[in-house]
């Protein structure tokens, strides 16, 4: 496995930087043009050749094809219905059971009876200490870093055992950032900057960290991540009841900025809302996201995290299932964080993981048929999980070679040879209207409603674009390019830190 490059774009000496990155961008516009070109001529052009010729010379039916595509629509509509239903109920620590007089303690039982946890967890233990480990790369994230500081240092419920935060931070130049940080320590004794030397990856930061970390329990966190006061209280419930790890719900703060924050907002809604959720309850199996996943820290310096993955979180996700430790999702759990607010972040951001999503698959989904540590339930979620996800955007288009066959052979399309075919499509697009429906429901606490109405109305075209990223990061990963390019971060306003300790020479950062 080749070392990922560094986090940053590397700018060559003696030129115009500005010249260079206009000139870079349009350059990599138009390969990426090139690649979705060539992709979707591989991917529909060809096939529709194909059956065309397959139709007009040989009178040979596709109907083996309608087969094969009515089951991959109708899976993906059973999943999507079936996580859908679970995700009404939920897994969750709650601070105490409810009194019996209260409506609600029926539907507690009921739940229990159901064998559904996380009713009442056991709350009988005191806390142990807690860490915060925050990974950042500074030259993109100093602006925010202070921010998220702050809500760890004066927001978070402090706990008796005490709470440490580490920043585990790598940057290739000093900032003068780095003299407010340890200012910082001044005031907050429980504050440990850590600069990573030679670091290249969030993971490396992390690694390094566990190795002086001092808490129980460590909550991995980005550097825009700010998690809820109680966040230690509700995991470590999970934790004291027989848990390793315990992911939380991602709500994105800078929903309000535009229309695609807003998207974005919604469809994280889907996933750490009702996806996760749902796999959680129904076969009791998670992964870890990468932020707001609260470790038992022994477990987590076993595991720790390879570099050489671009999706290193996914990568710890699965080597934690495989050697028998619990992942619990508890969407009660909230962080806040910023989205992606430009086409080229969220493209940057989804077409790395939709790779490193590809490179865990080929790396291990023999190992998960082969493993005794999972049940046959979690196999199957993992399978989806691994292989479905990356193949349906690719696999979902080829009903357009079958319409597109037969209405240059007939000049016109037979609904009635397309019945089952167009009927499996019809049933797919409901359960996705049924899925955001339940998201809804489940969201309405964080979102306003009208951000659902806009999500149904241009998923569509968000659908697409995803798609898109999806067949780049296919050609980009078969070609053997595994950039990282790191997701930037807009300026935050001046927290209360910044304005009390920083140095003269980093007002302005």
């Amino acid at each position: 496995m080749p070392k990922k490059t560094t986090m940053c774009d590397r700018t060559g000496a003696g030129a115009d930087p500005s010249v260079q990155s206009q000139v870079r961008f349009t350059s990599e516009r138009w390969q990426t043009a090139s690649k979705l070109i060539f992709v979707h001529v591989l991917l529909i052009g060809l096939p529709t050749i194909v059956c065309y010729y397959i139709l007009a010379l040989g009178g040979t039916s596709l109907r083996w094809l309608h087969v094969a595509l009515v089951a991959l629509y109708l899976t993906s509509a059973a999943m999507s219905i079936a996580e859908s239903t679970a995700a009404v109920w939920r897994r969750f620590a709650e601070r105490s059971p409810l009194p019996p007089a209260q409506p609600d303690r029926l539907r507690c039982l009921l739940k229990q009876g159901l064998g559904i946890r996380g009713a009442g967890l056991s709350n009988s233990q005191s806390l142990p200490r807690c860490s915060f480990i925050v990974a950042a790369y500074l030259p993109n994230e100093q602006d925010i870093i202070l921010e998220t500081l702050d809500h760890l240092l004066n927001r978070v419920h402090p706990l008796q055992a005490g709470i440490e935060v580490i920043l585990a931070y790598n940057s290739p130049v000093v900032l003068p950032i780095e003299k407010t940080l340890t200012r910082l320590v001044w005031k907050y004794p429980n504050f440990r900057p850590y600069r990573v030397e030679g670091s290249q990856s969030k993971a490396e930061n992390i690694n390094a960290a566990l190795d002086i970390v001092t808490g129980e329990i460590t909550c991995i966190l980005d550097a825009d991540h700010h998690p809820a006061p109680d966040c230690f209280e509700r995991a470590g419930r999970w934790i004291a009841n027989g848990y390793d790890v315990v992911q939380g719900r991602n709500v994105i703060r800078n929903r309000r900025e535009n229309l695609l924050t807003r998207l974005i907002a919604v469809e994280f809604e889907t996933i750490y809302g009702v996806s996760h959720s749902a796999k959680s309850l129904m076969v009791d199996t998670a992964l870890f996201g990468g932020s707001n996943g609260y470790w038992r820290t022994s477990v987590l310096q076993r595991v720790r995290f390879n570099p050489t993955m671009l999706t290193e979180d996914i990568d710890a996700s699965v080597r934690t299932l495989l050697h028998g430790y619990r992942i619990v999702h508890d969407r009660s759990i909230t962080v806040t964080e910023l989205a992606p607010n430009h086409i080229s972040a969220l493209w940057s951001q989804r077409k790395r993981w939709s790779q490193g999503w590809l490179e865990v698959s080929l790396r291990y989904q023999k190992r998960f048929w082969k493993s005794s540590q999972l049940t046959l339930g979690q196999k199957l979620i993992w399978t989806h999980l691994l292989y479905y996800r990356e193949l349906f955007p690719i696999l979902s288009v080829q009903i357009l070679p079958i319409v597109f066959s037969s209405w240059l052979l007939m000049g016109t399309v037979s609904f009635t040879d397309n019945a089952i075919l167009l009927l499996a499509t019809a049933i797919t697009f409901f359960s996705s209207l049924y899925k955001l429906a339940v998201t809804a429901k489940v969201g309405c606490c964080h979102y306003p409603k009208y951000y659902f109405l806009q999500y149904a109305l241009l998923v569509p075209v968000y659908s697409l674009l995803k798609n898109m990223i999806a067949v780049v990061a296919l050609y980009d990963h078969l070609h053997g390019k595994v950039d990282w390019v790191v997701t930037p971060r807009a300026a935050a306003p001046l927290s209360p830190l910044e304005t009390a300790y920083v140095l003269p020479e980093t007002a302005k950062l």
